[in-house]
This record gives structure tokens, sequence and C-alpha cells, in this order.
């Protein structure tokens, strides 16, 4: 068996393996602290009930309420906590593997990148395939975002939750983005290269990448030296990815384990009909995905998605496009795409081409407005697209980065932030499915651009396996 192949199998046996002991732990391990937290929430929802119906908030009944709201607000906190610190080594496993994942993007990106855009020549051939790419990535993500408005306009998940509007200062604990475009723009451009790598502030880093690239090609004999030199280092790293996407069974069994033993499989059961529906959406997204490719690669789209089953199995089950993102590399150059294409396409994909959560940004929003009976109208509908669109630019492909831009798209349209309460926990399990998507579109953006600019050759043998 080809050692892709094989650590392919890992992570699906570590994935099976997770599911099955997360369920023992959640069913005996952890079992009193999930039993304290359920009892902490409903208290905690027949508090809120009572505290809202009271008419006089000088009383002492009224008073008692929010003490005891206040106490069991801490209980619900020490539970979480003594439940944590229980599932705490299998967290690790996974936290500890992503770490060292983005020790690599960042480098990575950068050096590949900068030796991308000076193998391209010059800024005529940058601006060339800039378009091209921007062109097909804004394409791809207005069709993301508005098939999740059709859907979600189309199945209505959130109807049947029928929720009252809570109290406008209730807390989620979710960071909102800035919608300002002082703010976007200073998202964009960075004052430090440095601590962008620090943050792995990809989108800053492509900027800087872009600057570097242009400026080493035009420098001329001197600049080929350091993209000799750039290349040596950018196939290091590829290198030290292989020595790390050893452990990545290891990290898919604690990330599993600790969510079944968190959320039980109940998180595949609650709310199973808006799971079932998003998953729909995705592989119906998927298939449109893979005819767009198709359009221009013809059979090979299919040898293109057998190619990439490791990196897709590896974001799905880690919840990171990211984690992915080394393994895509070499993959799509295997493929046949050159990899001065790659290594311009795929770090921009990162940025603005995240297919799987652009749909899932309009399928939550509009889900949240339905839970509580806010009708919106075609017209705002639109505009929420166009405004997630533009903030979704340069979200980092990790764990619960929508999230921070659907509250600052709800606080925009007046929809309760507090609705983001509905997803907090089966958002790990729709993360897996948007991760996946977003290495399937970029890795279908890739080759298209690689066709559009005839540098699309026959498939190389394996020997990229790093």
């Amino acid at each position: 068996m080809k050692k892709g192949n094989r650590l392919t199998l890992y992570i699906i046996i570590a994935l099976a393996i997770g599911i099955g002991l997360g369920f023992i732990l959640n069913e005996t391990y952890v079992k009193e602290e999930n039993a304290n937290l359920a009892a902490s929430e409903s208290r905690l929802k027949d508090l809120n009930t009572a505290i809202k119906n009271s008419t006089d908030t000088t009383t002492a009944q009224y008073k008692q309420l929010v003490t005891e709201k206040k106490t069991e607000l801490v209980v619900k906190k020490d539970a979480l906590a003594k439940r944590d610190s229980k599932t705490e080594p299998f967290s690790l496993l996974a936290d500890i593997f992503l770490r060292l994942i983005k020790m690599i993007v960042a480098p990575l990106v950068f050096f590949t990148l900068v030796v991308g855009v000076a193998k391209l020549g010059d800024i005529k051939a940058v601006g060339r395939i800039g378009g091209k790419t921007l062109l097909w990535f804004i394409s791809a993500s207005l069709m993301s975002l508005l098939l999740g408005m059709i859907l979600v306009n189309l199945f209505k998940p959130g109807i049947a939750m029928n929720l009252p509007l809570p109290d406008s200062g209730t807390d989620t604990g979710i960071a909102k983005t800035a919608l300002t475009l002082k703010e976007f723009l200073y998202h964009v451009f960075p004052a430090s290269v440095i601590d962008a790598m620090a943050r792995n502030e990809i989108l800053q880093i492509v900027v800087f990448s872009l600057f570097f690239g242009v400026a080493t090609a035009a420098i001329g004999e001197t600049g080929h030296k350091i993209i000799k030199a750039f290349d040596a280092i950018a196939h290091i790293v590829l290198k030290m990815t292989g020595y790390v996407m050893n452990f990545a069974p290891i990290a898919v069994f604690g990330a599993m384990t600790a969510i079944i033993a968190k959320q039980g499989l109940q998180i595949l059961k609650t709310y199973s009909i808006f799971i079932g529906e998003f998953y729909l959406g995705l592989l119906l997204l998927w298939v449109i995905l893979i005819l767009a490719g198709a359009a221009f690669v013809k059979g090979r789209i299919f040898d293109l998605i057998r190619r990439i089953k490791e990196p897709v199995l590896l974001a799905f089950s880690t919840s990171s496009s990211e984690a992915a993102f080394p393994k895509t590399m070499v993959k799509l150059e295997e493929f046949g795409c050159k990899d001065k294409i790659v290594s311009f396409v795929l770090p921009l994909g990162y940025s603005f081409n995240l297919d799987g959560s652009m749909m899932y940004m309009t399928f939550a929003a509009l889900f949240i407005a339905q839970s509580y009976g806010m009708q919106l109208d075609f017209g705002t509908q639109i505009t929420m697209l166009l405004v997630l669109m533009l903030t979704s630019k340069g979200i980092a492909g990790v764990p619960r980065a929508s999230l921070v831009v659907i509250a600052g798209t709800l606080a925009t349209f007046n929809i309760p932030e507090a609705g983001l309460a509905l997803l907090l926990g089966i958002d790990p399990l729709l993360d897996m499915g948007r991760s996946a998507t977003n290495v399937v579109g970029n890795s279908v953006a890739t080759v298209v651009v690689s066709k559009w600019e005839g540098e699309l050759t026959a498939p190389l043998k394996e020997s990229l396996e790093v």
C-alpha cells in the first residue's frame, strides 16, 4: 500500500476509534459533569423565563431570582471546567498537531508564493493570472453564498425552532468582526509582516509576498539567486510537513474523542434535520464545483478528487482547512499543475475562496433569523450576501472562524446574536464538512487556472509524497 493511502486508512481508523472511545467516555468518565451541565442549563432556562416575566424589578422575589441565576452560572462554569479538564488530554493531541501545522503554514505561504510570483516573470503575467484567479474566486464565492441562501429558503430549517426574541444583552462569547472599510483595509494590509506571520494572517502574508515576489523578479540576476534559495527552503518546509503529517491520525483520534465525549452521540441526532440539510447542500456544492472543473479538464477531474482525498479527509477530521494546505500543494503538483501556479493560486484561495465556509455563512445566518420568526425580504438577503462576501475575505481556515464573521453580520441586520448559541453545540460537526469543501474548492480553482494558462501537464508519478 502506498504511503499516502496508508495515512488515509490510518486517519479513517483513528476517526472511528475516536468516536467509539468518545461515546464510552461520555457514558462513563464525564457522565456526571454532563448531567450537571444539563441540569444547570435547564435551571437557567427556568430562571431566565421567570426573570423575563417579572413585572416589578424592585421586589425581593426578583432580586432572589437574579441571585440564583448568578449562582447557577457559577455552577455551570464549574461543570464545564471539570469536563474540559477531564477531556483535555485528548484535546491536546489535536491542539498540538494544529500548532505544528500553523508553524508551517506562514513560511510555506511566503516562500512558495514569492517563488510562484517571481517565476511568472513580470508584473503583466502576475496581473493576468491574478485576474483570472480572482474572477474564478469571486464567481465561486458568490455561487456558494447564493446556494446557501436558496437552500435555507427552500428547506426553512429554522421555522420549527419557533424561539422568542432573547434579551438584547445576551452574550454569545464570540467576538464580532468590524464591518467598517477602515477595519477591512487594516485586515488586508500588514503593518508588520513579522506580526502577520506570528498571527497567521494569511491575507496579509499574501499581500507582502506579492510585493516581494514582483520586486524579486524585477531585479534580474540577483533575484534569481533569491528565487533559487527560496525554492529550496520551500521544499525543506514541505519535507517538514511530511514529518508533521505522520501525527495526523493521533490528532484526529484526539479531536473526535474530545468532541463525542463532551457532546455525546446526540450531537449527531440533535438538529439532525439542520445537519442533514446542510450536508446535502455541501454535496450539491461539490457536484457544482466538480462539474465546473470538468468543463475545463474533462474526465481528469475525477483523478483530481481521488488524489486530494487525503487532504480532504484531514480537513474534515480536524475542522481546519489550514491543516490540509501543505499536503494539498503536493497533490496538485502530482496532478500536473505547475509549481508556479500552485504556489500563486492556492495561498490566495485560503483568503478569497473558502467555498464551504461561504455557503455556511448564509445558511447559518438565515437559519437563526428563521428561528426567531424574522422574515427577511429578498433585497435584505441579497444585501446580507454581499456583506458576507466582503467581510469573509481573509478569514482564517481554522475552527470557529466562520462564527466570528456571522456574529458581526447578525448585528448588522439586527438579528439576535444570541442565536449563535443554537449552533455552538453542533458547529464542530458542521465545521468538518465546510473545511473539507474549502479544500475541494481551492483544488478545483488551481486546476482551472492552470488549464487557462496552458500550464497543466500529464499527472506525475506520486514521487512528491512527503
